[in-house]
């Protein structure tokens, strides 16, 4: 599904009181954080992803490579949170809303 602004708009103002399930360290990006994302996001489908001070990596850099290797989207960065969704055709959460904008 394609996100228009409005559907940013409504996902950015679903995910303001969420706290982020997914750090990114020092460590920078790996197999195991797009690992927790999927497994997050599949239940949940909107989800957010901090990036911790020690990080030495850039935000939308990582933000790019986080939709590209685990098929989400990117809602959203603000400071170094990343909101991430992912449609879930299973278990819709957040998408029966989202349709009907």
């Amino acid at each position: 599904m394609k996100l228009t602004s409005k559907k940013r708009a409504y996902l950015r103002k679903a995910a303001h009181d969420m706290s982020p399930l997914v750090r990114v360290g020092k460590d920078g990006f790996s197999e195991n954080i797009v690992k927790s994302i999927l497994d997050a996001i599949e239940k949940r489908e909107l989800i957010k992803v901090k990036i911790l001070q020690n990080a030495e990596v850039d935000k939308k850099e990582l933000a790019a490579e986080l939709a590209e290797k685990s098929g989400c989207e990117v809602v959203g960065i603000t400071g170094r949170i990343i909101t991430l969704y992912k449609e879930n055709k299973d278990h819709p959460v957040v998408s029966e809303d989202l349709r009907r904008i």
